[in-house]
Order: structure tokens, then C-alpha cells, then sequence
């Protein structure tokens, strides 16, 4: 589990929607409050968010970024492609982060154990605060008709009240709303 970071990916048919707190944290300290950890990628049709070591997340943005020009936007290919270069090449074996990635069809979570899956329920997260936000989703997907963008934003809201390595400084990025 990583402390520090909480990000969330909800999706309602071709519409999805990431947030992902702000806070970053040194042991017990928080070093800052609103650091940017969902991103755009290939021209704005893919979401990806961060949880772990900071200059580990960002190598692997930049990595999984290159897969997806190679791939010409592919999700799935490009994840297959990452992971199996993040669990082989020997320097990448030691960056301690996970990834959430979407497109308007797909989510998926890759980590350097070699793992891509596609979570269920319309809902998926990661970081230290994951699990609050998950059900915090999960129950809005089902008791609510909000725009995913609402719902992502939400969760990460009642991730914060709960967990104290999330906070509740948000950004969100949203495809198809």
C-alpha cells in the first residue's frame, strides 16, 4: 500500500472520469498539498493517475506514454507492452508505484508485479486511501445518476474525512461527459 495518495476512475457507459487527491506526504509530514497526480495522455483520450514514489510515477507515466504513441493509442496493448518492461528491465523492477489508466472503452490498473486488470463495478482505485474511495464510488454509482466527474470528486472527498494520507485539494480529468 502507498501512503500519500488517493485516486479513483469512475465510469458510467462511454463517460469516465479520474480524480485524485493532492496531498504529499515524507514519513509523517505533509509536504505538500496540492500535487497534480491524474494526467491526460495521447492527446487527451486517455486518463492516467499515480500512487507511490513520486520520480517512479513520473518515469512511468513518460514510459507508458511512449507505449501508447507506439501503439497508436491502443490502452490494452500499451499496457501489456509496460508492464512486461516494468517487470523485466531491471531498474524499472525497483520503481514502487502503481498506475490507473482509462479510455473512453477500458480501465485498467498495472503494477510491477506484472498485473493488468480490468476492475469490475464500473469503479477502481489505488493509494493509501483506495479502499474508501472505492466503496464511497461504488455506492454512489448505484444510489445516484451524477455524471462520473461528481462521483470521482465525492469519493476522494470521503476518502479524505477517513484517511489521513488523503486530502481533499482534488483534481479531476473527465472523457465523454
Amino acid at each position: 500500500m502507498f501512503e500519500g495518495t488517493t485516486i479513483v476512475c469512475v465510469r458510467r457507459g462511454d463517460a469516465v472520469a479520474m480524480a485524485g487527491d493532492g496531498q504529499v506526504t515524507f514519513g509523517t509530514q505533509i509536504i505538500k498539498a496540492g500535487a497534480k497526480k491524474v494526467r491526460r495522455l495521447y492527446k487527451g483520450s486517455v486518463l492516467a493517475g499515480f500512487a507511490g514514489s513520486t520520480a517512479d510515477a513520473m518515469t512511468l507515466l513518460e514510459r507508458f506514454e511512449n507505449r501508447l504513441e507506439e501503439n497508436g493509442g491502443d490502452l490494452t496493448r500499451s499496457a501489456v507492452a509496460m508492464v512486461k518492461e516494468w517487470r523485466t528491465d531491471r531498474a524499472l523492477r525497483r520503481l514502487e508505484a502503481m498506475l490507473l489508466v482509462a479510455d473512453a472503452r477500458s480501465t485498467l490498473l498495472l503494477s510491477g508485479a506484472g498485473d493488468v486488470l480490468e476492475p469490475e463495478n464500473n469503479a477502481a482505485s489505488i493509494g493509501s486511501g483506495s479502499g474508501f474511495a472505492l466503496a464511497a464510488a461504488r455506492a454512489l454509482l448505484e444510489a445516484s445518476d451524477w455524471v462520473p466527474s461528481r462521483i470521482a470528486r465525492r469519493s476522494i472527498e470521503i476518502a479524505s474525512e477517513i484517511c489521513i494520507y488523503t486530502d481533499n485539494v482534488i483534481s479531476v480529468e473527465a472523457i465523454g461527459e
